[in-house]
Protein backbone atom coordinates (compact mmCIF):
# COMPACT_ATOMS: atom_id res chain seq x y z
CA UNK A 1 0.00 0.00 0.00
CA UNK A 2 2.87 2.34 0.79
CA UNK A 3 4.12 1.92 -2.82
CA UNK A 4 0.72 3.05 -4.06
CA UNK A 5 0.71 6.05 -1.75
CA UNK A 6 4.19 7.01 -2.87
CA UNK A 7 3.01 6.94 -6.48
CA UNK A 8 -0.27 8.80 -5.76
CA UNK A 9 1.13 12.32 -6.21
CA UNK A 10 2.52 11.40 -9.62
CA UNK A 11 -0.77 9.77 -10.60
CA UNK A 12 -2.72 12.84 -9.47
CA UNK A 13 -0.32 15.01 -11.46
CA UNK A 14 -0.98 12.97 -14.59
CA UNK A 15 -4.77 13.13 -14.08
CA UNK A 16 -4.71 16.87 -13.42
CA UNK A 17 -2.44 17.42 -16.44
CA UNK A 18 -4.73 15.36 -18.70
CA UNK A 19 -7.80 17.21 -17.43
CA UNK A 20 -6.08 20.56 -17.96
CA UNK A 21 -5.08 19.60 -21.48
CA UNK A 22 -8.61 18.45 -22.24
CA UNK A 23 -10.12 21.70 -20.95
CA UNK A 24 -7.60 23.77 -22.93
CA UNK A 25 -8.43 21.89 -26.15
CA UNK A 26 -12.19 22.25 -25.57
CA UNK A 27 -11.85 25.95 -24.88
CA UNK A 28 -9.60 26.49 -27.91
CA UNK A 29 -11.97 24.56 -30.18
CA UNK A 30 -14.92 26.62 -28.89
CA UNK A 31 -13.09 29.86 -29.58
CA UNK A 32 -12.10 28.68 -33.07
CA UNK A 33 -15.71 27.66 -33.79
CA UNK A 34 -16.99 31.10 -32.71
CA UNK A 35 -14.38 32.88 -34.85
CA UNK A 36 -15.25 30.77 -37.89
CA UNK A 37 -18.99 31.28 -37.32
CA UNK A 38 -18.53 35.03 -36.98
CA UNK A 39 -16.43 35.10 -40.16
CA UNK A 40 -19.16 33.20 -42.06
CA UNK A 41 -21.83 35.66 -40.88
CA UNK A 42 -19.63 38.61 -41.80
CA UNK A 43 -19.20 37.17 -45.30
CA UNK A 44 -22.96 36.72 -45.59
CA UNK A 45 -23.62 40.27 -44.38
CA UNK A 46 -21.06 41.66 -46.83
CA UNK A 47 -22.79 39.74 -49.63
CA UNK A 48 -26.20 41.12 -48.66
CA UNK A 49 -24.83 44.64 -48.27
CA UNK A 50 -23.21 44.42 -51.70
CA UNK A 51 -26.31 42.97 -53.36
CA UNK A 52 -28.47 45.72 -51.86
CA UNK A 53 -26.09 48.45 -53.02
CA UNK A 54 -26.06 46.96 -56.52
CA UNK A 55 -29.88 46.87 -56.60
CA UNK A 56 -30.28 50.49 -55.48
CA UNK A 57 -27.52 51.63 -57.81
CA UNK A 58 -29.35 49.98 -60.72
CA UNK A 59 -32.37 52.17 -59.99
CA UNK A 60 -30.20 55.26 -59.62
CA UNK A 61 -28.42 54.63 -62.91
CA UNK A 62 -31.73 54.24 -64.71
CA UNK A 63 -32.92 57.55 -63.24
CA UNK A 64 -29.73 59.24 -64.49
CA UNK A 65 -30.47 57.97 -67.98
CA UNK A 66 -34.10 59.16 -67.90
CA UNK A 67 -32.96 62.51 -66.48
CA UNK A 68 -30.61 62.83 -69.46
CA UNK A 69 -33.54 62.24 -71.81
CA UNK A 70 -35.42 65.07 -70.07
CA UNK A 71 -32.39 67.37 -70.25
CA UNK A 72 -31.60 67.29 -66.52
CA UNK A 73 -28.43 65.16 -66.56
CA UNK A 74 -25.39 64.85 -68.86
CA UNK A 75 -25.50 61.02 -68.85
CA UNK A 76 -24.21 59.85 -72.25
CA UNK A 77 -26.93 57.19 -72.71
CA UNK A 78 -30.35 58.82 -72.39
CA UNK A 79 -33.39 56.62 -71.98
CA UNK A 80 -36.98 57.67 -72.51
CA UNK A 81 -39.41 57.26 -69.60
CA UNK A 82 -41.38 54.74 -71.66
CA UNK A 83 -38.29 52.60 -72.28
CA UNK A 84 -37.21 52.93 -68.65
CA UNK A 85 -40.53 51.96 -67.07
CA UNK A 86 -40.15 48.16 -67.39
CA UNK A 87 -36.50 48.40 -66.37
CA UNK A 88 -37.38 50.41 -63.26
CA UNK A 89 -40.10 47.90 -62.40
CA UNK A 90 -37.60 45.07 -62.81
CA UNK A 91 -35.09 46.91 -60.60
CA UNK A 92 -37.75 47.33 -57.91
CA UNK A 93 -38.69 43.66 -58.04
CA UNK A 94 -35.00 42.73 -57.80
CA UNK A 95 -34.43 45.07 -54.88
CA UNK A 96 -37.22 43.63 -52.70
CA UNK A 97 -35.63 40.23 -51.87
CA UNK A 98 -32.23 41.71 -51.08
CA UNK A 99 -33.99 44.33 -48.97
CA UNK A 100 -35.59 41.54 -46.94
CA UNK A 101 -32.21 39.83 -46.51
CA UNK A 102 -30.78 43.17 -45.40
CA UNK A 103 -33.50 43.49 -42.77
CA UNK A 104 -32.62 40.03 -41.42
CA UNK A 105 -28.84 40.28 -41.42
CA UNK A 106 -28.01 43.98 -41.36
CA UNK A 107 -27.12 46.03 -38.33
CA UNK A 108 -29.63 48.64 -37.22
CA UNK A 109 -27.41 51.45 -38.50
CA UNK A 110 -26.88 49.85 -41.91
CA UNK A 111 -30.59 49.17 -42.33
CA UNK A 112 -31.44 52.78 -41.46
CA UNK A 113 -28.85 54.13 -43.91
CA UNK A 114 -30.11 51.72 -46.60
CA UNK A 115 -33.65 52.98 -46.06
CA UNK A 116 -32.51 56.59 -46.36
CA UNK A 117 -30.67 55.82 -49.61
CA UNK A 118 -33.60 54.03 -51.24
CA UNK A 119 -35.97 56.82 -50.20
CA UNK A 120 -33.82 59.28 -52.16
CA UNK A 121 -33.75 56.90 -55.14
CA UNK A 122 -37.57 56.80 -55.01
CA UNK A 123 -37.64 60.61 -54.85
CA UNK A 124 -35.53 60.65 -58.00
CA UNK A 125 -37.99 58.28 -59.69
CA UNK A 126 -40.90 60.50 -58.66
CA UNK A 127 -39.14 63.59 -59.96
CA UNK A 128 -38.78 61.94 -63.36
CA UNK A 129 -42.24 60.37 -63.43
CA UNK A 130 -43.61 63.89 -63.09
CA UNK A 131 -41.64 64.83 -66.22
CA UNK A 132 -39.82 67.60 -64.38
CA UNK A 133 -37.29 69.53 -66.41
CA UNK A 134 -35.18 71.35 -63.83
CA UNK A 135 -31.43 70.60 -63.99
CA UNK A 136 -30.72 72.52 -60.78
CA UNK A 137 -33.33 70.60 -58.77
CA UNK A 138 -31.98 67.37 -60.31
CA UNK A 139 -28.44 68.32 -59.26
CA UNK A 140 -29.65 68.78 -55.67
CA UNK A 141 -31.33 65.37 -55.77
CA UNK A 142 -28.12 63.81 -57.10
CA UNK A 143 -26.12 65.36 -54.26
CA UNK A 144 -28.68 64.08 -51.76
CA UNK A 145 -28.42 60.60 -53.30
CA UNK A 146 -24.63 60.68 -53.18
CA UNK A 147 -24.68 61.69 -49.53
CA UNK A 148 -27.14 58.90 -48.69
CA UNK A 149 -25.02 56.39 -50.61
CA UNK A 150 -21.88 57.54 -48.81
CA UNK A 151 -23.65 57.22 -45.43
CA UNK A 152 -24.72 53.67 -46.35
CA UNK A 153 -21.19 52.64 -47.28
CA UNK A 154 -19.79 54.27 -44.13
CA UNK A 155 -22.26 52.30 -41.99
CA UNK A 156 -21.35 49.06 -43.81
CA UNK A 157 -17.65 49.67 -43.27
CA UNK A 158 -18.21 50.39 -39.60
CA UNK A 159 -20.40 47.30 -39.14
CA UNK A 160 -17.82 45.03 -40.78
CA UNK A 161 -14.85 46.82 -39.14
CA UNK A 162 -13.41 47.75 -42.54
CA UNK A 163 -11.07 50.69 -43.04
CA UNK A 164 -12.57 53.92 -44.36
CA UNK A 165 -13.15 53.95 -48.10
CA UNK A 166 -13.07 56.59 -50.75
CA UNK A 167 -15.84 59.20 -50.86
CA UNK A 168 -17.17 57.95 -54.24
CA UNK A 169 -16.56 61.28 -55.97
CA UNK A 170 -14.84 60.43 -59.20
CA UNK A 171 -13.87 63.17 -61.56
CA UNK A 172 -15.21 62.08 -64.94
CA UNK A 173 -14.78 63.93 -68.19
CA UNK A 174 -17.85 65.77 -69.41
CA UNK A 175 -19.34 65.33 -72.88
CA UNK A 176 -16.92 67.92 -74.28
CA UNK A 177 -13.89 66.09 -72.81
CA UNK A 178 -13.30 68.56 -69.94
CA UNK A 179 -13.16 67.56 -66.27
Amino acid sequence: MSAFLSQLPALLGVVIGALGSYLAVVRSDGARFRRERDARWEERRLGVYTDYARAVKQTVTLTYRVAAHLGNDPHPHPLSPEEAEPLLAEATVGRDPVGEALLMLGSTEVVERARAWVVVALEMEGFLRAGTRDPEAWRRLMEKQRAARRAYYDAVREDLALPPGNPARWSLPSADGQR
